[in-house]
């Protein structure tokens, strides 16, 4: 257990420092305030909050003034013109008003400022931030049918991060059994020379019913992908070499990968692991996306 849990500790603080990217450039978003018309008097907009299921008490004095104007200005999550403060004060019918808040409370209590949780409760809250992302046809880990919470995966057999990620992701699948699922998208980059032959052997798996098994092989060795290592590990998971050979160069393998970078794309992902949770791009440090899904569940 020990070790279990040092090894959690470490894939974290990897993975908490980067990802792997194409681009160098990261361009910081902000959110203006939402402007609600009818404001309360400056003295009243500085005072603490207090509201009924959300612990504002735990946090500092700076802390809770910040979350108190954000509470007061954040619009609520089921798209009332009505502040979060207010839904939740109100006890309105939007039951996801006193979850918003308490992210709120917890963003600012891990430090944020106030312009990046304005971000991520857009990302999070904001209808126009979820998208719709097409999983016909993607393997499917977890729970194929009913799941409360869809995981997507954009990743990369040749980077480093989504081979520490993977451990971490099956464990949260674990944790979370019967109530969550996570979904496989191909997004091999352009530096890693063989993240593509890699993509087309699991492609090529899935159409034997192997893919996980294929993934899998190819994380745990990710520095041996070479052609002749990517059909040994078909051999080994028990491929039907001949159809395994054929279709790993056929069209239709290379369309798959394809089409999942395009769409990847088209969300804005240009690295790797890119994880969306319910179709929102989850946009946290790596390590609190435990967290994150426990409040999705929850």
């Amino acid at each position: 257990m020990v070790e279990d849990m040092s090894l959690r500790a470490l894939l974290v603080a990897v993975l908490v420092l980067s990802g792997c990217d194409d681009e160098s450039d990261v361009v910081e978003q902000r959110v203006e305030n939402v402007n609600l018309g009818g404001r309360a008097p400056a003295a009243e907009a500085a005072a603490p909050l207090e509201l009924p299921g959300v612990d504002l008490a735990s946090l500092g004095g700076a802390d809770r003034r910040m979350a108190s104007t954000l509470l007061r200005d954040l619009l609520s999550p089921c798209g009332e013109p009505i502040s979060v403060a207010r839904c939740v004060s109100e006890g309105t019918a939007c039951n996801r008003c006193v979850p918003a808040a308490r992210y709120v409370v917890r963003l600012a209590a891990e430090g944020l400022p106030d312009h990046e949780i304005r971000t991520l409760y857009r990302n999070r809250y904001d209808p126009a931030a979820q998208k719709t992302i097409d999983l016909e046809g993607a393997p499917v880990r977890g729970t194929p049918m009913g799941a409360s919470v869809t995981l997507v995966v954009f990743s990369d057999f040749e980077c480093p991060y989504c081979r520490l990620a993977h451990p971490l992701l099956m464990q949260l699948l674990r944790e979370h059994e019967g109530r969550a699922r996570l979904a496989f998208k191909h997004f091999p980059l352009s530096m890693h020379e063989r993240a593509v032959p890699a993509a087309l052997a699991a492609a090529a798996a899935q159409n034997q019913g192997k893919f996980w098994e294929m993934h899998d092989i190819l994380f745990e060795h990710q520095d041996a992908l070479t052609d002749a290592d990517l059909e040994r590990y078909a051999r080994e998971i028990g491929l039907d070499l001949a159809r395994f050979r054929a279709d790993v160069t056929a069209e239709a393998a290379r369309e798959r990968v394809e089409r999942d970078r395009a769409e990847g794309r088209e969300l804005g992902v240009q690295g790797t692991p890119s994880i969306f949770i319910n179709g929102r791009r989850f946009e946290e440090p790596f390590e609190n996306l435990s967290v994150f899904l426990r409040e999705e569940l929850d």
